[in-house]
């Protein structure tokens, strides 16, 4: 009961901050933005527009945190990217017509009014119905003497003696619990109603979603091509040119058998040797293509095959309810690889630990955390190898998150949509 009014006491708090924000912020924003677009014939507005937009989405962007931070109220950010714009007069112009463009922008000025008239009061009723249940308690502490006699009403009650300020202190004592219970829902009716307006539309999101799968198709046929170019090379410089060198070898041996059978011993074992070495390159690039444990045995053996070959100490802990899609496998796996192998040449740590586990909810979600005790400071934008990652988890719609503060740890997390299998 105590945590519930501290709940609420808090939730009276934000919601004063909320109303300041709500009728003064999102009004002021409403009448500068309505006067910087009456300006554009002019053509001012075409310089001022631009920068009241941006203030507009930066208030917009606030209550989006507000509202996940306090209520837990997700509301993403759904604002088109802008391209490279050119300089001076010309950039601003393009800048202007491009916001202009951009539907979120009408909904953010929409929001503003509606923000204004029911985000203020929705905001207010926390803070309003927590002091109206002290004053209760105020009027039974002393104040019915001061005020019986002159018309002084809290709630139904005239307070004219101490019976009435006794009704003060339990109607007071009803509207505080009213608040211990409600105040929070109407946190979380405010920031719903900034969610109806201030996140993507359905349109919004298809049209994302259409951009981000082909973007992700695009990469995903790079992949493949530049996958096919690896596999043409290694094969050309490695097993091949040893298959041709071995053949040679044993033409010439057919020639010396029985003039010289010494030297025809000696390049029998040097052509052993070409065979040996090529059936181990072909046996590595088969690897690298499709690992033969992940056919056979599935996900969490070839993860423990992949921790036994690091350098590192690797503790692996997997909880898989069965196998997945072939795909699927081989993208976690090779991801798995990559951060396996980024970790052990550049975190300096000296320990690295797994965590492979599925998720049931929402379809299903195969979950990969890899933690080290390195230096940190890791990001996917300071090279190639973690965007290769982000790319081929992307394929499958699947996400790819680094947390590495300065000094460590890095915890990189790799989930992927998927159905398991049941073996």
């Amino acid at each position: 009961m105590l945590r519930r009014a501290l709940s609420a006491l808090v939730s009276a708090v934000r919601g004063t901050g909320l109303a300041v924000l709500s009728f003064g912020v999102s009004l002021s924003l409403f009448i500068t933005a309505l006067v910087s677009l009456a300006l554009i014939p002019l053509g001012l507005g075409v310089f001022s527009t631009p920068w009241v937009l941006e203030l507009v989405r930066a208030h917009a962007n606030h209550r989006r945190a507000l509202a996940h931070e306090w209520s837990g109220v997700p509301i993403a950010v759904p604002y088109r990217p802008l391209p490279p714009l050119a300089p001076g007069v010309t950039g601003q112009v393009e800048r202007c017509v491009l916001l202009l463009k951009d539907p979120a922008s009408w909904r953010d000025l929409l929001w503003l009014p509606v923000d204004t008239a029911a985000g203020t009061l929705l905001a207010l009723l926390p803070p309003m119905l927590f002091a109206y249940g002290v004053e209760g308690w105020m009027v039974f502490a002393g104040v019915w003497q001061a005020v019986r006699g002159h018309g002084f009403w809290y709630g139904f009650i005239e307070v004219q003696n101490f019976g009435d300020a006794v009704q003060c202190a339990g109607l007071g004592t009803a509207v505080l619990l009213l608040a211990v219970a409600t105040n929070p829902h109407y946190l979380r009716a405010h920031f719903l109603v900034a969610q109806s307006l201030l996140a993507p539309t359905r349109g919004a999101r298809l049209a994302r979603r259409v951009e981000y799968l082909y973007e992700t198709r695009h990469d995903a046929v790079d992949s493949s091509a530049a996958e096919l170019r690896r596999i043409e090379r290694d094969l050309h410089d490695g097993a091949q040119a040893r298959l041709v060198a071995m053949g040679m070898s044993l033409g010439t041996i057919e020639a010396l058998v029985e003039r010289d059978p010494t030297q025809a011993k000696k390049l029998i074992a040097q052509a052993r040797e070409n065979s040996a070495e090529a059936l181990t390159e072909l046996r590595d690039l088969v690897r690298g293509i499709h690992p033969p444990v992940l056919a056979e045995r599935g996900l969490g053996d070839a993860a423990q095959a992949l921790a036994l070959r690091m350098e590192l100490p690797v503790e692996l802990d997997v909880e898989l309810p069965g196998r997945f899609e072939e795909p699927v496998e081989s993208a976690a796996y090779f991801a798995l690889s990559e951060v396996l192998t980024n970790a052990a040449k550049h975190s300096g740590a000296h320990r690295i630990w797994v965590d492979i586990g599925y998720a049931h909810d929402v379809g299903g979600v195969l979950q990969i955390a890899v933690t080290d005790d390195g230096k940190g400071g890791a990001s996917p934008d300071r090279g190639t190898g973690m965007k290769g990652v982000e790319r081929r988890l992307g394929q499958f719609d699947g996400v790819f998150a680094v947390s590495s503060p300065k000094g460590g740890p890095t915890m990189v997390t790799m989930e992927i949509p998927c159905t398991a299998v049941p073996e």
